[in-house]
């Protein structure tokens, strides 16, 4: 073996063994950095979302991550692609509406700075995810909800949007005549309270998050669910990791969910693990269970990934460099 040879072979031992001190993790990447001269860790990118939406979703992240992108400017292209799609019934301008018939949006976004913003019952506008966006760069504040966000997105004129649209108030009307329940819980893992949740890791290093919704079929006016609360539907923080939440609203604030998941990991849990201890703990605060879906989604600072539900049926799209395709979640199987 020639002297640069073993001089290499020695560099390469040493930083291998400062590796092994640093988590060990799939998204990890040793490379060569030809300004430096110098070995460095080079995180994977990585981006999750729920449910099957999250495909088309992750692929417009992607194109952000992959133009060395910044994670927050992808989570807030990914999911605008679901809020686009006016075939989607729980997210967007195409969502169902409340009880009264109107479609109101709720949407959180948080970066690798802890900074946030998130709007919450606001109509009539197209991309709710943006305005969130625009309340944390804009404002000092974290949420506006109501006339108050609808007045503070024409004022930046964000694009608007007429709701419900034709087919969904068709529906809306067949079921006020069916319904005349004040409460009825929605139908597990069914589209009328389904969201988008979506988390990132970019070639930085950095965590970001965002999550937007239409919120519960038919529910009552006035009812905001966990989407658009940071700590509930989504929490980043970039020391440890990022979670976020889909499913039962009101089960999700009861125990802070997205934020108890990323205190398990900096407990040392992995992701998966995380998820599932929310899920026990949901399952733990609740006498009835029927129909009460939840799930979670979480990223670890290393770009580690896993998810859990209480019932099956929930899963999540992945997108890194090789794989493009939906993880079916694990979930509680003492139902079974």
């Amino acid at each position: 073996m020639s002297d640069l040879k073993r001089r290499t072979f020695f560099k390469l031992g040493l930083f291998g063994a400062a590796i092994s001190l640093v988590k060990p993790s799939k998204a990890v990447e040793i490379i060569s950095d030809a300004s430096t001269k110098k070995f460095v860790i080079a995180p994977k990118k990585i981006v999750i979302s729920t449910w099957n939406h999250g495909i088309a979703a992750n692929r417009a992240a992607w194109e952000v991550l992959s133009s060395k992108g910044t994670a927050l400017d992808a989570v807030e292209k990914g999911v605008k692609i679901t809020e686009s799609d006016m075939s989607n019934r729980s997210v967007g301008g195409g969502g169902r509406p409340d009880r009264s018939g109107h479609v109101t949006l709720d949407a959180c976004i948080m970066d690798e700075k802890s900074r946030c913003g998130a709007v919450a019952y606001l109509e009539g506008i197209k991309h709710p995810i943006s305005v969130a966006r625009g309340v944390m760069d804009r404002t000092q504040h974290v949420m506006l909800v109501g006339d108050g966000a609808r007045d503070f997105a024409l004022d930046y004129e964000y694009e608007k949007i007429k709701t419900p649209i034709k087919e969904v108030k068709k529906d809306w009307k067949k079921w006020k005549k069916e319904n005349k329940e004040l409460f009825k819980k929605p139908e597990i893992n069914h589209e009328n309270h389904d969201t988008i949740g979506m988390l990132a890791l970019d070639a930085f290093g950095n965590l970001s998050g965002a999550c937007t919704t239409s919120g519960w079929a038919y529910k009552m006016p006035g009812r905001v669910g966990d989407s658009p609360i940071i700590g509930a539907g989504l929490f980043i923080d970039n020391e440890v990791g990022a979670a976020c939440a889909t499913g039962m609203g009101e089960a999700i604030i009861r125990i802070a969910g997205s934020h108890t998941v990323v205190e398990l990991m900096r407990q040392g849990k992995s992701p998966e693990e995380a998820c599932k201890l929310a899920v026990e703990r949901i399952i733990a605060k609740h006498d009835d269970l029927t129909n009460l879906q939840c799930g979670f989604i979480a990223l670890d600072k290393y770009g580690n990934y896993g998810g859990y539900s209480v019932y099956k049926g929930f899963n999540y799209a992945l997108k890194t460099e090789n794989r493009d395709e939906m993880v079916d979640a694990k979930y509680n199987r003492s139902w079974e």
